[in-house]
Order: structure tokens, then C-alpha cells, then sequence
């Protein structure tokens, strides 16, 4: 008896090892990831560039009663910048769908009719992934 319990602690202990080496490997590489070589060399100024209309046709195409926020993020340079923003609004029960723009610093965010948009919210999300949002619309459709 007293094997199996010392077998299934060990066994508990070792996952939660591997689980805690793998998010400080995960962290650890997001701390070290560099923008350099990257396809943008110079930071996009989202503000400065308006939307895709295509882009946003194709984003909101087929929905029905919902908020669209359109967020001018400063600061996205790769799309490993795109994928941790992707990755933290998808957190939020309230998002529907989300779309990066990296190359007009604008990230699209489909939120249910019910959805309390906040840009403090919205700036803290962005700049848990390095970046900075600098302005938000929100269009309800």
C-alpha cells in the first residue's frame, strides 16, 4: 500500500516539475524574444492608419448583433507580437473573434451585445504582451 501512495506522489510531483519548467521556459522566451531581422523594422504607429475595409468586411461578415472594437495598438513588429495578443483577448468569455493587423498596428475584437468594453482593459491586455494601445472605436453591429 505504502508504494503505490509514494509511487502516485512521486508521479504527482514530477507533473507539477514539468508544468513549472515549462511555463519558466515559456516566460523565459518571451522575456528573450528579439524583434530583430523581423519583417517590420520600424514600429507601426497604429494611429496613423485607418482600417482595411476589406479586412473588416471579411472580419464582420455574417454577424449580427455584436460590438467590434477597433484597437490602435503602437508596438506590434512580429507576429509573435500578434499571436500573444490573439492569445490574451481569447482569455476573455466575451470575445467572439479576434484579428491582428500587424501591419497596420490595428487589432479587430468581435465582443458579445453583453460585453462591458473598457479601454483600460483593453490597454492592460495589449501591454501585458508589450505593446501599447493608443486608441479604441467600438462599432456595433
Amino acid at each position: 500500500m505504502k508504494k503505490g501512495y509514494f509511487l502516485t506522489i512521486f508521479l504527482i510531483s514530477l507533473f507539477a516539475w514539468a508544468d513549472d519548467d515549462h511555463h519558466k521556459s515559456h516566460t523565459m522566451e518571451m522575456e528573450a524574444h528579439s524583434h530583430e531581422g523581423h519583417k517590420h523594422e520600424v514600429m507601426v504607429d497604429g494611429r496613423k492608419l485607418e482600417v482595411d475595409p476589406d479586412r473588416f468586411d471579411k472580419f464582420v461578415d455574417g454577424q449580427k448583433n455584436f460590438h467590434v472594437a477597433v484597437i490602435s495598438v503602437n508596438g506590434m513588429v512580429c507576429d509573435f507580437c500578434a499571436r500573444g495578443i490573439e492569445k490574451t483577448f481569447k482569455k476573455d468569455k466575451s470575445v467572439q473573434k479576434i484579428d491582428v493587423d500587424l501591419s497596420r498596428g490595428k487589432v479587430l475584437v468581435l465582443y458579445s451585445l453583453s460585453a462591458k468594453i473598457e479601454f483600460e482593459d483593453i490597454k492592460q491586455k495589449i501591454l501585458s504582451n508589450g505593446q501599447n494601445a493608443t486608441d479604441l472605436q467600438v462599432i456595433s453591429i
